[in-house]
């Protein structure tokens, strides 16, 4: 009875800091946070709301006030508050529609990029995972001298060919899971969203990964359309044609649909939809963006090839500081465009594991500095979580909250990543960003 007076005084204590129920437009949550739209978030008492037993963190992203509760228990807390409260419960999407009212240009397309690529990242993070079973298998050097696994025990390689294969798909078909996901957040047929996601790495196509090659040899492959020349190849790998590409056919879809009489929406809209998007994904979206992925992959090469040091420690540095924003998964575009460009590594996946691996290092020296229970109990789990690559308990519930362990963080991150900018470290793909990154 105690431990559930003391539950519910908790969250009577976390209403009251965030300016109490006059201040919540609505509310929801997610697996380990409340989430609150809140009309003044000036109003918001963080010392307060720091010293509630219950609370492991808060922070403020994309118009939303969240506070860190903890799996399981914040499940129950929703339910309670809702119970104790004339709050309107809403779903995270309708939370985040709310919020998205009072972002500007810039912020509302980060959110959207997230709110694309965050559905997608548990089919990149079991690729990343599975690839790296397989560089263990088929790596050289290894556990033998100019030799794999698979070449020592030829037994195996079926089985690492089988991992490759498996692990390879979320990659190959990387334009369907995004268009899928864009499709679903700009409000059209995800089913379309993956079909123009297929078309654009059909086998038909000129492969990307090949088209370097091609163009050595003057050898890529073109369509004659009206007397014009456009090249024939896929976007295997590529983010910006599908994204681009998705958004103005959804566009397409909804026009479709106000004017096309029900009996002949099955007919009409989404082959019109497509036909129209496809053939302007070949010759006007995909080569613009394209060339736009190349130039922006090219820079950051240039940067980390002739700055190594510098490039190291600025993006060691902030990253942590732009987790906050939200705008880091931004990241996510350009490594997927390296990935898919003739360099065909990873830049920047390695350092975002270094960063996440400092703040579960800063978590766990709390653990150790501090004399506060909470903090070291805090101080454990967020550690261990960060060093998975998941590090907002980590962040938010320790080494923000007292500044200089988040200081030491950023500094240690800056060096680590300095360090191997110098040196060349890349990866062969995104993978968790924590401790497993070295698969």
């Amino acid at each position: 009875m105690e431990n559930t007076k003391q539950f519910e005084d908790d969250l009577k204590e976390i209403l009251e800091a965030v300016g109490g129920e006059n201040n919540v437009s609505m509310a929801t949550h997610c697996i380990t946070r409340l989430r609150f739209i809140l009309k003044d978030e000036g109003k918001v008492n963080e010392l307060n709301l720091k010293n509630i037993g219950l609370v492991k963190g808060n922070f403020s992203a994309n118009g939303q006030f969240q506070v860190i509760i903890g799996p399981g228990t914040v499940d129950r807390a929703y339910d309670y508050l809702l119970s104790i409260t004339n709050i309107k419960g809403v779903s995270k999407s309708e939370a985040k529609d709310e919020a998205a009212k009072k972002l500007n240009p810039i912020q509302l397309a980060i959110k959207t990029l997230s709110d694309i690529f965050i559905p997608i990242l548990p089919a990149i993070v079991t690729a990343g995972l599975l690839l790296g079973l397989n560089n263990i298998l088929a790596g050289q050097g290894i556990f033998y001298a100019n030799k794999s696994l698979i070449q020592v025990y030829p037994a195996w390689a079926g089985f690492a060919e089988m991992v490759n294969v498996i692990a390879n798909t979320s990659f190959t078909f990387l334009t369907a899971l995004v268009g899928w996901s864009a499709a679903k957040k700009f409000g059209g047929n995800p089913l379309l969203g993956i079909v123009l996601g297929l078309i654009l790495v059909n086998p038909a196509l000129l492969n990307a990964y090949s088209y370097g090659q091609a163009v050595a040899k003057h050898a890529v492959p073109t369509w004659s359309l009206f007397g014009h020349a456009f090249q024939k190849i896929g976007y295997q790998g590529q983010v910006l044609p599908v994204l681009v590409s998705t958004y103005i056919m959804v566009k397409i879809e909804k026009f479709m649909n106000k004017i096309v009489p029900d009996s002949f929406k099955l007919l009409l809209v989404a082959p019109i939809a497509l036909l129209v998007t496809g053939l302007l994904s070949f010759i006007i979206i995909g080569p613009v963006t394209f060339a736009i992925g190349n130039a922006m992959s090219s820079g950051f090469v240039y940067l980390f090839k002739n700055y190594a040091l510098f490039a190291g420690l600025l993006f060691g540095f902030t990253y942590a500081i732009i987790v906050i924003t939200g705008m880091h998964n931004t990241f996510l575009v350009v490594d997927f465009q390296l990935l898919a460009s003739p360099l065909h590594w990873a830049l920047l996946w390695p350092m975002v594991a270094l960063s996440n691996i400092t703040q579960g290092s800063g978590a766990l020296a709390m653990f150790f500095l501090s004399k506060d229970k909470k903090t070291k109990g805090l101080g454990a789990t967020a550690g261990i979580t960060a060093y998975l690559g998941v590090t907002e308990p980590a962040m938010y519930g320790v080494t923000l909250r007292y500044k200089w362990p988040y200081l030491a963080c950023l500094i240690s991150s800056a060096c680590a990543s300095a360090y191997i900018a110098v040196h060349g470290v890349l990866a062969t793909s995104i993978g968790v960003g924590g401790l497993p990154a070295f698969l």
